[in-house]
């Protein structure tokens, strides 16, 4: 079997797959990747046995149809410092002798057999499907997975929650100290469904979407989720369980509101983190009409530092307490110049949205408070 293709576009295209490949597998073939020629088309698959990425190239030429698997060390290795040019791949597929012929050399190695290489489950027919514009899914992913947790007790909030209704679809994370609520009314299910996407699959799509503006067609069943984006597909096992309800831990009547310029908050926010406490990063928020006042300390260390910031604030004075890497993570994620800060009382969680929300959005950000030693 013999093929060409540009070397360049099989370098991106490996690159991308390889961040599916873990670094110790079960199975020694998924340290490979799947090649299979097929339609004048190369499709190359990656895969850790729970998630699967497919990419297609199309080809200069072929003269047969086939598959074969190499090494993904050796195949990246290989071409990722080639320029651009056209590479051509001589391939016994009896024997599994592979030579690749590029403009001033060629490189000759061993590849594996296909046959050995695990195939996915596909998502049958009767899948719950959603078409989602990717610049939108990337921003939506890019705004929650910061928000997710790392617990071996409730999985289910490792992962980012898709939930379908007939009036919106929610993207939803949550560590149970912070939580990121997307809405997209343009959006909507007659039928209500609902699906918790892994972290893993998720951080691929964060990576692979930015500069993709095509639509994504998502299929997914109680165990599976198929996402088709451009020229590529992941296929990968959906986390078991059942999200918490994320609307009753929202506050629907935080009287009190905080409207500041989002930056010149988190930049105060970073400097007085300086001088917080390591084991707390607390950060006290005084507030009163026309002026915000950061305070932090870490009598440890001997150290402190107080910053003023002019805002506009109607409500009662009050001091609360919030985590301080917590809420610049919450400011970098959001992209508008002004938020506005809804609060109750030192007790009750606060509510952060972007003073302008993106077209057919809602999205809505709330952080738990820290008690204050007063």
């Amino acid at each position: 079997m013999k093929f060409t293709l540009s070397s360049t576009a099989l370098s991106s295209k490996l690159s991308a797959l390889s961040r599916v490949i873990n670094s110790k597998n079960s199975l020694a073939i998924l340290d490979c990747f799947l090649f299979h020629v097929k339609d004048g088309k190369l499709t190359i698959t990656a895969s850790d046995s729970e998630n699967v990425m497919k990419s297609t190239i199309s080809l200069n030429e072929s003269d047969s149809e086939g598959k074969f698997c190499v090494s993904n060390h050796t195949i990246l290795d290989a071409v990722k410092e080639l320029s651009e040019q056209p590479l051509t791949f001589e391939v016994n597929l009896d024997s599994l002798n592979i030579n690749i012929a590029y403009q001033n050399g060629h490189f000759n190695f061993i590849g594996q057999n296909a046959d050995e290489y695990p195939v996915s489950q596909d998502v049958d027919a009767s899948a719950t499907t959603i078409l989602i514009n990717s610049d939108i899914l990337s921003d939506n992913i890019n705004r929650s997975l910061f928000a997710t947790a790392q617990d071996e007790l409730r999985p289910v909030m490792n992962g980012v929650f898709f939930d379908i209704t007939p009036e919106f679809l929610a993207i939803v994370a949550t560590d149970g100290h912070k939580l990121v609520r997307n809405k997209n009314f343009s959006i909507k299910s007659e039928t209500p469904a609902s699906f918790i996407l892994p972290k893993k699959p998720a951080n691929l799509l964060k990576n692979l979407l930015t500069h993709d503006n095509g639509d994504v067609t998502i299929r997914f069943n109680d165990r599976n989720a198929e996402i088709a984006f451009g020229d590529g597909m992941i296929t990968c096992r959906l986390i078991e369980g059942r999200y918490p309800n994320y609307e009753s831990v929202i506050p629907k009547d935080n009287p009190n509101t905080l409207c500041i310029d989002r930056i010149a908050l988190s930049s105060a926010m970073r400097r007085v983190l300086v001088s917080a406490s390591q084991s707390s990063s607390l950060v006290r928020f005084h507030i009163q009409p026309g002026l915000l006042t950061l305070k932090a300390d870490d009598t440890d260390y001997g150290r402190s530092a107080e910053e003023n910031i002019v805002c506009e604030y109607t409500g009662n004075a009050m001091d609360i307490g919030f985590k301080g890497t917590s809420m610049t993570e919450v400011l970098s994620n959001l992209t508008s110049q002004e938020v506005n800060i809804m609060l109750a009382d030192p007790s009750r969680p606060g509510v952060i949205i972007p003073s302008e929300q993106p077209e057919n959005e809602d999205v809505l950000m709330l952080i738990m408070p820290m008690l204050l030693n007063d």
